[in-house]
């Protein structure tokens, strides 16, 4: 199963997010006391699908062939460009947990002692977890050539994405105020600003 070079490299850059960029702040996440929960039964359902999307069935399609049926095939150079894709999502989630350390949550919710966070890839984009995982859901169709394990993801994570994003906003203005506001004046919400007023 392994010896395909693109179910190979998936396999990386699953282990890395898991085991490198995910684990340590999960870790963390688990130490701290939630001060306001904001996340909703319906929230952690979607959570769960689209866990199963991103991770599961493409790890289903590497290790068995039990999807085989839905398999196309792309040219190699289109192959590589996902992995290139699945590269980058790699390097900006990396950017994200660090810069985020121990105010990182996997739910829609307010630590205790959580502070705003701009420096780093934040000074450019306000949700640079949600800019990775639209890397990886774009370069997952291309690694994972396989109509269900590739594409499913972007049929769970477009409408969380739609649904969520706003909500933590809306959070987040309510927990900082002016200071987030003024935040997001100068910062795109998963694209940096093209043009940056001066002050």
């Amino acid at each position: 199963m392994l010896s395909d070079p693109l179910k190979l490299s998936f396999l990386i850059g699953w282990a890395i997010y898991a085991f490198v960029i995910y684990e340590p702040s999960s870790h963390r996440f688990r130490r701290q006391k939630v001060a306001q929960e904001h996340s909703r039964p319906l929230d952690i359902l979607h959570d769960m699908a689209t866990l199963v999307a991103w991770q599961v069935l493409p790890l289903v399609y590497v290790f068995t062939p039990w999807l085989d049926c839905a398999n196309y095939h792309l040219s190699w150079w289109a192959g590589w460009a996902g992995v290139a894709a699945l590269a980058c999502a790699i390097l900006v989630l990396h950017a994200a947990y660090r810069a985020l350390g121990a105010n990182w949550s996997p739910k829609l919710d307010v630590r205790e002692g959580q502070r705003l966070v701009t420096s780093g890839i934040y000074s450019l984009i306000r949700h640079p977890i949600y800019a990775g995982m639209w890397l990886w859901t774009v370069s997952q169709p291309f690694v994972i050539q396989n109509w269900i394990a590739g594409w499913g993801m972007l049929v769970l994570f477009l409408p969380l994405y739609l649904i969520r994003v706003p909500r933590e906003e809306a959070m987040l203005l309510q927990q900082f105020g002016e200071q987030y506001h003024d935040y997001m004046r100068g910062t795109g919400r998963v694209i940096p600003p093209i043009l940056r007023q001066t002050p």
